[in-house]
């Protein structure tokens, strides 16, 4: 194992030295590839498929008094509570007390964790430089009457504007330059002060870090990203483990009705038996495509936790078991960024990330992130490493001659 390799070993959950776990032994002690295959699955049945098929329902047979079980399709659907069941299983192994709502993409989850919890009058923190959306939320909250306060995500700058604040919202790594906050700290400091603490977790996912083991009150995130891999689904998720808040946002599920379509979650649900082994080769290849651009010299402002001398390696790899699949640099210009990009071949230029298949974009051609022109956000993908590297690299070498 290099330095700048992950934490743990293997499937990423258990340390150098121990032990296979056995079959015997409790979920949280399971494997992340174990766990991934087999989460959410119901008891089985004999002649029933394991994981059964997507439930189309918008009402339910509901005969006498409306209590317990499914009624009304904006409110629950048994396609939903294998995929949620599943999600809390890899968000906090073990955990009896969690619980996770989908939600039709990851800024529905965002939105319902927001304006579930705060009312005029409250505060506030978002990261400064987080997800590009989050000034129109920043917008809206205001014009609701909350008061807002933002702060860079590096070096837990959240502190210095935490008091009076009812919920500190933190992104780690943030999106897209790849910060990292000491979740543990500010969450202890965040309830010292009276405020709840929700972590986006996207980027990471559970395999990355867990965030309610870290203090958070809430894990939310874009389940569209890595989680399910393949660019085919919008989806969000929030996970709780107190009940009480976990029932004021299914309250705004139920009146937003910003509900995940049931195919959406059986294809979700599904995508996650692989997310194991998704994550570990596209963790492999951002490491080894870090690697490579180190040294090159038309490279500057290159980011990734993974890298034993990026800024937020120290910390990452206090909370975190893997790095992400998200790399970040800069090229010196608009013009030789995409000139980079049109001569990738095993590449798309697309937004977003987490996919299998490897993209790339100029992050600033959206307007809404605080970057240079040159600036490229790079998702890695499950392509084999040395193909993927060689790529980036005789791209950067064809753009130089093509802008001169």
């Amino acid at each position: 194992m290099t330095e700048s390799a992950p934490i743990g070993v293997g499937d990423g959950s258990r340390l150098v030295g121990e032990g296979p776990a056995s079959v015997s032994e409790s979920p949280a002690a399971l494997g992340d590839g174990t766990r991934a295959v087999r989460a959410g699955l119901p008891e089985p049945v004999k002649h029933e498929p394991t994981l059964p098929g997507p439930v189309f329902a918008a009402h339910f047979h509901l005969p006498g008094d409306p209590t317990g079980g499914y009624a009304y399709g904006r409110d629950e659907n048994p396609t939903w509570t294998h995929l949620e069941r599943a999600i809390s299983e890899l968000e906090a192994p073990g955990a009896d007390d969690v619980e996770t709502l989908t939600f039709a993409s990851g800024m529905a989850a965002i939105s319902a964790v927001l304006f579930s919890q705060l009312r005029a009058g409250d505060v506030v923190v978002l990261p400064g430089d987080g997800y590009q959306l989050l000034p129109l939320v920043h917008e809206q909250l205001t014009a609701y009457g909350v008061e807002v306060r933002t702060a860079p995500t590096e070096g837990d700058a959240q502190l210095d504007v935490l008091d009076g604040a009812k919920l500190l919202w933190i992104e780690t790594p943030s999106n897209p330059g790849l910060d990292v906050c000491d979740v543990r700290r500010l969450a202890d400091e965040a309830h010292a002060r009276g405020a709840l603490v929700a972590v986006d977790n996207t980027l990471a996912t559970p395999l990355g870090q867990r965030p309610l083991e870290l203090g958070a009150d809430f894990s939310v995130a874009s389940g569209t990203k890595m989680l399910t891999g393949h660019g085919d689904i919008l989806l969000g998720y929030v996970t709780c483990r107190d009940a009480e808040l976990t029932a004021s946002v299914r309250r705004w599920r139920k009146i937003v009705g910003a509900i995940p379509g049931p195919m959406e979650a059986w294809l979700a649900h599904r995508s996650l038996a692989t997310l194991q082994l998704r994550a570990d080769r596209q963790n492999a290849n951002a490491l080894a495509l870090a690697e490579a651009l180190r040294t090159h010299a038309d490279v500057s402002d290159l980011r990734y936790p993974g890298l034993p001398d990026d800024p937020s390696h120290k910390i990452a790899a206090q909370q975190m078991r893997r790095f992400g699949c998200v790399v970040s640099f800069t090229l010196p210009t608009r013009a030789r960024a995409e000139s980079f990009l049109e001569a990738l071949r095993l590449v798309d230029d697309a937004t977003s990330f987490g996919g299998v298949r490897s993209t790339a974009e100029r992050r600033r051609r959206w307007g809404g992130d605080a970057v240079p022109e040159g600036f490229i956000r790079f998702s890695a993908g499950a392509e084999d490493t040395d193909d993927l590297v060689a790529d980036v690299l005789r791209a950067l070498d064809e753009s130089a001659g093509a802008v001169g």
